[in-house]
């Protein structure tokens, strides 16, 4: 029974060897190994006009506010996850919502769903974008 144990972990070891030099050969094509680049969307960001999360002031009102937004989006089930993960920014009242989403409907429910809480569309700026068909970032 033990010589069969050893004989099968001999192989799998031998099998595991071969399959890595296999993809050490191809080349590894994962998208852990290719850089994502967000070159564009960081540029944008670096901007003193751009209204990013470090911005967002530490008082009580701003913060129930952008914990509110988001609560709402993550407890919506149909929202996908791109739309979970949304920036929702606050400062002095004012949302700002930025990332991809799946669809233009799903850009309009994030848009309602943070005007709800925020108190009216005109508190809310939106800078959601439609992710591309094939799964890019937009």
């Amino acid at each position: 029974m033990k010589k069969m144990i050893m004989k099968i972990a001999l192989a799998q070891l031998l099998l595991m060897s071969i399959v890595g030099s296999l993809w050490a050969q191809m080349g590894s094509t994962s998208p852990q190994d290719q850089p994502a680049d967000n070159t564009k969307v960081n540029e944008r960001d670096r901007s003193k006009d751009e209204p990013t999360a470090d911005q967002q002031k530490e008082n009580r009102s701003d913060m129930d506010v952008a914990k509110q937004i988001r609560q709402a989006l993550v407890n919506d089930k149909s929202l996908s996850t791109y739309a979970h993960n949304v920036k929702v920014i606050v400062k002095d009242g004012t949302v700002t919502l930025k990332g991809p989403v799946r669809s233009d409907e799903e850009k309009r429910t994030v848009e309602a769903k943070a005007a709800e809480v925020a108190g009216g569309s005109d508190k809310v700026s939106s800078e959601l974008q439609v992710a591309a068909k094939n799964g890019d970032k937009p």
